[in-house]
């Protein structure tokens, strides 16, 4: 079973970068994703993750907003 996979994050401003996440034992990413800004926390967004055919993959984390 793959471990990791590689999903795009989607809208806000990390858009068009690809993370590489682990995956839950049922071979599903993480629900969400933290984008630290280059302040740190105090830019942190929130993205969440999307499925683009029913459960996925593929998969993308689309952005919700800043994480405060």
């Amino acid at each position: 079973m793959q471990l990791t996979t590689e999903v795009p994050l989607v809208g806000g401003p990390a858009d068009g970068t690809v993370v590489t996440v682990e995956l839950d034992p049922n071979g599903r990413p993480p629900l969400t994703h933290h984008h630290i800004g280059e302040r740190g926390l105090a830019e942190a967004e929130m993205y969440e993750l999307t499925a683009l055919l029913g459960e996925g993959p593929p998969w993308t984390y689309q952005w919700r907003g800043p994480a405060t």
